[in-house]
């Protein structure tokens, strides 16, 4: 099986789970901070899809992606912008919260290590 295929089933799982949390999840853990941990993995999982072999840097693309995205819930962007009650109002979210930008690092530091450990493993030559 080759990156892509893995990258992408890790995705569909983990959009998979997204959408179960953000549905039937109620409660004060796992949808405000695993499902922000678990977000930034998501995306770079969408990321290594098309850019399976490069790029060592993509968790820090998407945890400085993730970080600006808040940063506009600070600045209530979309209401500055005109567009409150649009797809992209829903997208941003409303509530600024420091604890997110913990969990978006949490979760990109999570995939870098597993990345790193994975492909340690699979480059490491045989004894």
């Amino acid at each position: 099986m080759n990156r892509r295929t893995v990258y992408f089933l890790c995705f569909l799982i983990l959009l998979t789970a997204e959408c179960l949390i953000g549905a039937f999840v109620r409660d004060a853990f796992i949808r405000p901070y695993a499902g922000d941990v678990l977000v930034t993995v998501l995306l770079c999982c969408l990321g290594r899809i098309f850019l399976p072999h490069s790029s060592r840097w993509l968790p820090v693309w998407v945890l400085l992606f993730s970080g600006a995205v808040e940063c506009s819930q600070l600045l209530d962007l979309p209401a500055r912008l005109g567009l409150e009650g649009t797809a992209l109002d829903v997208a941003l979210g409303s509530t600024f919260d420091w604890k997110d930008l913990l969990c978006y690092a949490a979760g990109c530091g999570l995939f870098a290590l597993t990345e790193y450990r994975f492909l340690r493993k699979k480059n490491k030559p045989a004894d």
